[in-house]
């Protein structure tokens, strides 16, 4: 295929827009292959969505690969169905009304859809089932930004695994994240899976994938060893050991007035903040849950979320006083009649907390003993805590979330009576898994990765064309004979046969990032010779061409 730039919608400019910040956005934008309509919302100009496409397809052989079945769902839906899984006052979800007042939601999954689909499997015969679709998404989010990192409208792989048991999930999953492997490797990037939280999907495991880069929306944890990576939100750390005063046979009660900060309480009573526990009151529903962390410790909104099960909500002031019948900054879990989830670190110890009392603490609280939680890993893994893996020490890094991959368990099924008849004659509920790609997030990870000063450096899998010609002026007839050969050997090609200066062919090559560039000079008519390029190399070498074919396949093999 040979494309002209001529004829091409390919508004390169010279600029970044002023508000952009990561790499991928800077240079979708520059070079012609992304516009913005408003916060969060993209066009894709014919550049970006030959890339897209290109990242859709080698999604769409993989999971065909591991038997997954493409079909597409409305992204219209019925605010029922997610009435019915429970997810419908999430904040990210759209929601709207038509002309009748009826309900509905533009989701950011389809997990509810799907369920209500696989209602219709009714045998173990028929099992397992991998469904998927490419569908845009929507997701009212608060603050779009980074280009295709943070956006509210988004083109999304998302595939259901149908099993009749557990190890069945665990082998749908296993293939997954095989094939999410191959597709990294296929786009040419590199990824690391790593232990991540379920949060709102539901479900009671999941992993996912993460890019590093510069200007990545998350964090990646990493041993400095190499044995363990996770997301920010799921990072599992050791912290430091506390420095405990004297332990005590009972709590022991002292005042602390005016005592809002485990700083100010720390330096009142003159010992380690470690040394202290932190009262996180919240409501699940109607149901009060105390969360206890480690005075210098952050709770982890995701983790205690997973560990809930289901979305909170922090205390008003009004709910504190009246389950505990003291202000929130004199909370503590002795003698308190609500469920406690206790971090780990607070398993072993005695430490600081509030008396419920206003102005008063409670020295020497010991878990186990003057309290019954329990426990959870809910506190926020921090750069420098021992590895769980080895011991080795922790670090982080902006990344990139390319995809993530849940284990559903019956969390959807149970809830829309989505069951099977099992070879024992047990009507049983089917168990699921859910997993993700964005193929536009894949794409800015890419550019994350693949650029330099001058522009994008495409890999071949995924770039917009092969080969990109630039005819100078008087070469039009030579530039024609190697397109034509290109094209004729199944490259696609992109011939810059536009009345522009040599300088501007040149930067818009470099800022395009084919993965070859072939410029067509005065030496083409002299004695039949091109400058053939690498783009990720930066040196020309000349060519006949004649031999311009062999000469590309060679630099590919």
């Amino acid at each position: 295929m040979i494309v002209r730039a001529s004829q091409l919608f390919l508004p390169t400019l010279r600029d970044a827009p002023a508000d952009a910040e990561a790499a991928s956005h800077k240079l979708l934008v520059r070079g012609g292959f992304i516009r913005q309509v408003g916060a969060g919302l993209w066009t894709f100009l014919p550049l970006g969505w030959r890339v897209h496409q290109k990242v859709v397809q080698i999604i769409r052989e993989e999971i065909n690969a591991i038997g997954g079945q493409e079909m597409l769902e409305p992204v219209l839906t019925p605010a029922e169905l997610w009435e019915t899984s429970g997810r419908v006052g999430i904040p990210i979800v759209f929601k709207l009304k038509d002309r009748y007042g009826r309900d509905f939601v533009l989701p950011f999954s389809h997990e509810e859809t799907m369920t209500f689909h696989a209602r219709e499997l009714q045998s173990y015969k028929q099992l397992p089932q991998l469904w998927y679709h490419f569908s845009t998404k929507e997701r009212d989010e608060p603050r779009p930004r980074g280009g295709l990192l943070r956006v509210r409208e988004f083109i999304m792989k998302d595939s259901y695994s149908f099993d009749r048991d557990e190890a069945g999930l665990d082998r749908s999953f296993d293939a997954h994240k095989a094939a999410y492997e191959r597709i990294w490797e296929r786009c040419g990037l590199e990824a690391h899976y790593v232990v991540a939280e379920s949060g709102i999907m539901g479900g009671r495991e999941s992993s996912g994938f993460m890019a590093p880069a510069e200007s990545g929306e998350n964090t990646l944890v990493s041993c400095e060893n190499g044995d363990y990576y996770a997301d920010y939100d799921a990072a599992r750390g050791i912290p430091r050991a506390p420095k405990f005063p004297e332990p005590l046979d009972q709590p022991d009660e002292v005042e602390t007035p005016g005592v809002g900060t485990i700083e100010a309480l720390a330096e009142l009573l003159g010992i380690d903040p470690a040394a202290t526990s932190k009262a996180m009151p919240v409501m699940v529903g109607e149901r009060p849950v105390l969360a206890l962390i480690r005075g210098d410790d952050r709770l982890n909104e995701e983790k205690l979320v997973t560990e809930l099960g289901e979305a909170y909500r922090p205390m008003t002031d009004e709910e504190i006083r009246t389950v505990f019948g003291a202000g929130g900054g004199s909370l503590g879990p002795v003698a308190v009649t609500v469920d406690i989830v206790a971090d780990e670190a607070l398993r072993e110890g005695q430490f600081v907390a509030g008396a419920n009392r206003d102005g008063w603490h409670l020295r020497g609280v010991e878990a186990g003993r003057d309290y019954k939680p329990h426990f959870a890993d809910i506190r926020q893994a921090n750069a420098g805590d021992a590895c769980p893996v080895c011991g080795g020490k922790l670090a982080e890094q902006t990344a990139i979330e390319l995809g993530h991959i849940f284990k559903l368990g019956t969390f959807y099924s149970l809830r829309f009576g989505a069951t099977f008849l099992d070879e024992d004659g047990e009507e049983k509920p089917l168990v699921m898994g859910s997993y993700g790609i964005g193929p536009a997030r894949t794409m800015a990870a890419i550019v994350e990765q693949h650029h330099d000063e001058r522009g994008i450096a495409w890999p071949r899998s995924v770039a917009p064309y092969d080969v990109h010609i630039v005819a100078l002026p008087g070469t039009e007839s030579h530039a024609e004979q190697a397109a034509t050969a290109l094209d004729e050997a199944g490259f696609d090609v992109l011939l810059d046969d536009r009345d522009a200066r040599a300088g501007e062919k040149f930067a818009d090559a470099d800022l395009i990032g084919c993965p070859f560039r072939v410029t067509v000079g005065r030496k083409a008519a002299e004695d039949g010779t091109v400058d053939l390029r690498e783009r990720a190399r930066g040196e020309d070498d000349a060519v006949k061409v004649s031999e311009l074919v062999s000469a590309v396949r060679g630099k590919m093999s």
